[in-house]
């Protein structure tokens, strides 16, 4: 199963940071998201918890914390990601088999490096190479 979480909070950051002048709802959003509001809702607490958007209660639409250039898509996936690693091993694998009773610390090495690999690359891009390249 894909979780585009990741992409819908860059998409909703995108848009927030390309509307700096003309606040737009979560319900603008949502359409061009191709989402329900609520999805957009629950996301745009999260980045807001994490200091990455603020917003005024009766005011419609959100505001970057941030300059662009200052919000790495590491950040951005720390907000709306839970905390669990990015792969995980299947539950007790049969101790008794040579291969299930080594697999978990294998596979762990492997995973973790992959993990850091992919926050590496996150951490190397900001919101505004995102815009930068989505209006070129």
């Amino acid at each position: 199963m894909k979780n585009s979480r990741l992409a819908v909070a860059i998409h909703i950051l995108t848009l927030v940071g390309s509307n700096s002048h003309n606040p737009i709802t979560s319900e603008l959003m949502a359409g061009s998201i191709n989402t329900n509001p609520v999805v957009v809702r629950r996301l745009s607490s999260l980045l807001k918890k994490a200091g990455l958007i603020t917003s005024q209660v009766g005011v419609p639409g959100s505001t970057l914390a941030k300059d662009p250039s200052e919000i790495s898509l590491l950040d951005v996936y720390h907000a709306i990601e839970d905390k669990t690693e990015l792969f995980a091993i299947h539950d007790k694998p049969n101790p008794n088999c040579d291969v299930g009773k080594r697999i978990q610390s294998t596979l762990d090495k492997t995973f973790e490096s992959v993990q850091q690999a992919m926050e590496n690359e996150l951490a190397s891009k900001t919101l505004k190479d995102v815009m930068d390249h989505l209006f070129e």
